[in-house]
C-alpha cells in the first residue's frame, strides 16, 4: 500500500492509525505548499485535491482520512481501534463524529481562515470573519469533552485508544502549533492529550 502524503493533520490521522496497527506504509509526498495537490497528475489520482489517499495494490484509491483509517484496521493485525462487536464499533463513530464536527472542523476551518488565510485564500472559499468564532466553537467543545471525562475514562470513547483519540490528538496538535493551543487548567482533557502524545505512535 502507498500513501499519498503531506504536511498536515490529516496524513498525520492515518500515519499515526496506521502505526498503532503496526502497519508500514510506503510514503509519496505530494507538496501542498506549492499547490501540487491542485495540478493534473494529482487530480488524477484524487478529484478532491486532498491528502492524504491510500492507494491499494490493485489500483484502488482510498481518500478521506476515516475512511482510510477503516480500511486499514480491517486489514491490519492486533485490537481493532474501531471495534471488535457491532456496539464497540457505533460507539466508536459516534465519538469519531462528534470529535470531527465540534472540535475538528471548526479548528481546522479557523485556521484555514485565519492564519491559513495565505495558503487558502485562493484555492477554496474562506470566511475570514468567521474565524474566531469557530476557534471559540472548537474550545467550548473542548472545555465539554474535559467535563465528560471526569468519569475517570482514560480515552474519549472508554477505557481503550479508537479512532475518535487519534483524530483529535492529531488535530489538537495541530491546533497547538499554528495558534490555537488547548487550554491546559482542563486537567483531564490535559492528562489524555499527554498520554496521547507519550505513544510511539504519536511521531509517525
Amino acid at each position: 500500500m502507498k500513501l499519498y502524503n503531506s504536511i498536515g493533520p490529516n496524513p498525520h490521522v492515518v500515519r499515526m492509525f496506521a502505526a498503532e496497527k503496526g502497519l508500514n506504509l510506503a510514503l509519496e509526498d505530494i507538496d501542498i505548499m506549492a499547490g501540487a495537490n491542485r495540478q493534473d497528475d494529482y487530480l488524477k489520482i484524487n478529484p478532491a485535491g486532498q491528502l492524504p489517499c491510500l492507494e491499494l495494490e490493485d489500483g484502488t484509491r482510498i481518500s478521506e482520512i476515516t475512511a482510510i483509517c477503516e480500511y486499514l484496521d480491517e486489514v491490519g493485525d492486533g485490537p481493532s481501534l474501531v471495534g471488535e462487536t457491532a456496539a464497540e464499533r457505533g460507539v466508536t463513530r459516534m465519538w469519531t463524529r462528534r470529535v470531527d464536527l465540534n472540535i475538528c472542523e471548526p479548528m481546522a476551518n479557523g485556521f484555514r481562515y485565519s492564519e491559513g488565510l495565505p495558503i487558502f485564500k485562493d484555492r477554496m472559499i474562506t470566511l475570514p470573519e468567521a474565524a474566531e468564532g469557530l476557534k471559540s466553537i472548537a474550545r467550548e467543545k473542548i472545555a465539554w469533552l474535559d467535563g465528560l471525562m471526569a468519569d475517570g475514562r482514560q480515552f474519549i470513547a472508554g477505557d481503550k485508544i479508537t479512532l475518535a483519540d487519534v483524530l483529535l490528538f492529531c488535530i489538537v496538535n495541530f491546533g497547538n502549533a499554528v495558534g490555537q493551543p488547548f487550554d491546559e487548567n482542563l486537567a483531564h482533557f490535559k492528562a489524555w492529550f499527554e498520554r496521547m502524545q507519550a505513544r510511539p505512535s504519536a511521531t509517525a
